[in-house]
């Protein structure tokens, strides 16, 4: 049965209470006379999204109501929510004035529309472009929105939103496309010279022709890649078959060619023989690559002397006296592997010391891998290993201090920007959340040695436990091939026969002794309410579990949590996925200490991001609290357990199970809420912790 439009004296009395009209003193009779003409699907819908703006800003509703029946004439009511919602995030970032022009400027709104409807969002592709980015060999880089498409070499800005055709999976193609052509600049040596003085036209020029060399470089690395962007290429714009044009490309394709080959044909080809415009190649910004390049060169020159000076007295273990003489510093070399390829500067390189190959940790690998990339080798400079009191690294130190967080543009530096949800709005906050992922300093105590002493029948009983989980057979039924009889399946076949079917061979079972594919992230709570026993037995049970984890081999990182408002949001690196459980892990363990704050929505988000960059077939985040999310501003309450919620609705469309283990007595109010009737358990007794969490861990991996 359908339902009869709201009257208006109705859609008043809503607007009335939604409007806070006896202190905000607007006119609803004005809005209310033209939502009256709607259906009332459609009042429904306009009432629904004039509601969920005014938690956010009275007026801004008030003006959206003026506006909603024009909008639905042009619009569908998809896009008519986007244009609130987008006024919405205006005016978080930007303020009232802004918001109220996303509002009043309607018309530019519905221009853009189609290219929102049909185009690719990066907001919703980002979760899939940066691990493929991360994916590719280089230098680690970010992914960020632009007007501009280019690259500084660090970070690889692209349109916020893509739709150069018609189709959304095409514009997700060509944003893949599009960061696979800016890694490639930086890999493959585009900015091993100095592009600043080439004029505008030149550049230009210059752009085409090094796509065509990058290209090729892609078709070696990327194949199949490189045949999805030749596609999306021909239906943009087919290209020029002249004989100059073929010639031009297997010049840019050999595999000698450089950024210098590139150079050197800028005078002897004509604009007319140039390639056109490629879809996928952006700009190139000299200024900005000179600007990130300068810094970083300077820093990971200082930080890698340092390092190789660090590895040269690891490798000799030379103790010097006062009386020893004094040495010039140790001088490394390079070996390249046979497999090396120049035109990749994939770092297939390996250090030497004195004839003996050196194995570097992974830092200093990164950081070859880097440097590599800039120079297409590491410089004889950088192979000196630093003398004593040569480098100042905390010149170079990005982490600043988190109580500088409201000084400033602290939160911008080195930072990764986050959404949050508002369960009020129905929308995400863009851009809300500043997190930055800082180290636990390690404190040398007795703490460890202490709990393995005190736990040490338990720990006996664990690791036993799970040595056995480690070689546990399964067993498979329905087997063609086994060591029993299946019953069931020989029941149901036998069922089949008489029923005329053809009778199955999967009739056995067998034991397999499969191998473990796990991957678990341990998220602390380090909030000010953990302070005393409660932080006492989080930090055992972390001990305990690690101990008993590498018997297991399964690979777990631990982060802590904490902070004080959406500004200041800190993720405490304990152990990462790549870390092993040496002296200076269980030495950060012994320092967890209570901070602020429980802001926990942005954390998960963050922690997805981590177990993207690992392949397992189960992946587990267990977080360990006191209690439910809590901050110093509006996020405690519901506000705060939504936007939880929704974090763990993401991991979970990521392919990870979440599980909570907390001794808040009240967890059963929220918790089924967040987690899932099955998804958390309640210690009543923190001196259990320890034990309960290794059943738990048991029962959620096998």
């Amino acid at each position: 049965m359908m339902r009869q439009p709201l009257g208006k004296d109705e859609i008043i009395e809503f607007m009335d209470e939604c409007l806070e009209v006896e202190f905000s003193f607007v006119k609803n009779e004005i809005p209310a006379e033209q939502i009256t003409k709607l259906p009332r699907q459609q009042q429904d819908f306009i009432l629904n999204l004039i509601k969920r703006v005014s938690d956010t800003n009275i007026e801004l509703a008030y003006q959206l109501a003026c506006g909603s029946a024009h909008a639905l004439d042009e619009m569908g009511e998809h896009m008519v929510e986007e244009w609130a919602m987008t006024a919405a995030d205006h005016y978080d970032r930007k303020g009232l004035f802004p918001a109220m022009s996303v509002i009043r400027d309607l018309d530019n709104f519905i221009h853009t529309a189609h290219e929102r409807a049909h185009g690719s969002l990066l907001e919703d592709e980002i979760g899939v472009l940066l691990p493929f980015l991360h994916g590719l060999s280089g230098r680690k880089l970010k992914l960020e929105a632009s007007d501009t498409t280019y690259t500084d070499t660090e970070t690889i800005f692209v349109p916020p939103v893509m739709a150069v055709f018609s189709d959304s999976k095409e514009n997700f193609l060509l944003y893949k496309a599009t960061v696979a052509h800016h890694w490639a600049q930086i890999q493959f040596g585009t900015f091993r010279t100095d592009l600043s003085q080439l004029p505008e036209d030149q550049l230009i020029k210059f752009c085409s022709l090094e796509t065509v060399r990058l290209d090729a470089c892609i078709r070696k690395e990327l194949p199949g890649l490189y045949r999805q962007m030749q596609l999306l290429q021909n239906k943009f714009e087919q290209q020029k078959t002249s004989g100059r044009y073929e010639e031009i490309i297997n010049i840019l394709s050999s595999s000698v060619a450089s950024v210098n080959t590139t150079l050197n044909l800028l005078d002897k080809v004509t604009y007319e023989q140039c390639p056109g415009s490629y879809v996928y190649q952006g700009t190139i910004d000299p200024v900005a690559v000179a600007a990130t390049m300068s810094k970083r060169i300077e820093r990971e020159k200082a930080f890698f002397r340092v390092a190789l000076s660090d590895l040269a007295k690891e490798l000799t273990r030379t103790v010097e006296s006062d009386e020893t003489p004094e040495k010039s510093p140790p001088r490394f070399s390079i070996r390249k592997k046979d497999d090396a390829d120049n035109t990749l500067g994939n770092g297939m390189v390996q250090l030497e010391l004195d004839g003996g190959l050196a194995a570097p940790p992974q830092h200093i690998k990164e950081l070859m891998s880097s440097i590599i990339v800039d120079f297409g080798d590491i410089p004889p400079e950088y192979l000196v290993a630093a003398g004593p009191g040569e480098y100042d690294l905390t010149v170079f130190d990005r982490n600043l201090n988190p109580n500088d967080v409201w000084k400033g543009t602290y939160h911008e530096e080195g930072a990764q920007i986050y959404n949050e949800w508002n369960y009020k709005r129905q929308h995400y906050h863009k851009d809300w959340c500043v997190l930055r992922e800082i180290e636990v300093q390690p404190v040398y105590d007795s703490f460890v040695d202490d709990t393995l002493e005190k736990y040490s029948k338990l720990l006996k009983s664990l690791r036993n436990t799970f040595e056995y989980m480690r070689g546990e057979d399964k067993l498979l039924k329905k087997q063609p091939h086994g060591d029993d009889i299946d019953i069931d399946a020989l029941v149901e076949a036998y069922a089949d026969v008489k029923s005329g079917m053809e009778m199955t061979n999967q009739l056995f079972t067998k034991m397999h002794k499969e191998e473990r594919n796990v991957a678990v992230i341990f998220m602390v709570d380090m909030s000010g309410s953990t302070k005393g026993w409660i932080n006492r037995a989080e930090r055992e049970s972390l001990i305990l579990l690690a101990e008993v984890l590498e018997v297991l081999q399964d690979r777990y990182a631990i982060y802590g949590f904490s902070g004080m408002t959406r500004k200041r949001c800190e993720l405490f690196k304990i152990k990462a996925f790549d870390d092993e459980y040496n002296a200076e892990v269980k030495a950060r363990i012994s320092n967890i200490e209570p901070q602020d704050y429980t802001r926990m929505g942005v954390f998960i988000r963050h922690v997805i991001r981590h177990f993207s960059e690992v392949e397992a077939s189960t992946k587990l985040l267990i977080t360990l609290s006191d209690g439910k999310p809590d901050d110093y501003d509006t996020y405690r309450g519901e506000y705060g357990v939504e936007d939880t919620r929704q974090a763990l609705f993401e991991a979970r469309r990521d392919g990870i199970h979440s599980f909570c283990i907390t001794i808040d007595e009240e967890a059963r109010d929220y918790l089924p809420h967040m987690y899932g009737a099955a998804n958390y358990t309640v210690i009543d007794n923190v001196a259990s912790l320890p034990i309960k969490i290794s059943e738990i861990y048991r029962r959620l991996t096998t």
